[in-house]
């Protein structure tokens, strides 16, 4: 895979990921099952029929975490095409508020980690080019191809 022609692409999946914000620290999770499984990342995952992403991402909050989002605000959006032809468009959320304390769940295990220290080695490879800027609440679109957990393209537009 040399080429996405990103105007025409289609993604088999569409998802939400979540990450809440609280002065200077970010809420993430290290994920226990499906893609991604053992990284860390914010929360969230793929919509189900006929659900919006706003909606998905209250359902994932309450699933993973066991907690309330107060304001999601939307600042993103990932698009990801792997080499083995699966393709994911991700809607990326800001939170500040919510209610309920983070839980661990069998999808996820919760911490809370200093935003000059995000773990960007445990992390996907994209995350260290978009995600202090998201934190901050700058708008984006990222594209991305992957083979595996390899990162072969990227570019980023800044809204």
């Amino acid at each position: 895979m040399t080429y996405i022609n990103w105007s025409t692409w289609t993604p088999k999946d569409k998802a939400t990921l979540g990450f809440i914000r609280q002065g200077d620290r970010v809420l993430l999770i290290r994920k226990k099952r499906g893609l991604g499984a053992g990284k860390i990342n914010g929360f969230g995952g793929k919509l189900e029929p006929e659900e919006l992403p706003l909606a998905a991402i209250q359902r994932e909050a309450d699933e993973e975490l066991r907690i309330q989002l107060v304001d999601p605000v939307p600042v993103g959006e990932l698009n990801f095409q792997f080499t083995d032809g699966y393709g994911l468009s991700c809607a990326v959320f800001l939170i500040t508020q919510f209610t309920g304390r983070p839980t661990a769940t069998p999808e996820a295990d919760p911490f809370w980690f200093p935003i000059s220290e995000l773990p960007f080695d445990q992390m996907w490879a994209d995350d260290r080019l978009w995600l202090r800027h998201a934190l901050e609440g700058k708008r984006f679109r990222g594209f991305f191809a992957f083979s595996g957990d390899t990162m072969l393209t990227q570019f980023i537009e800044w809204l």
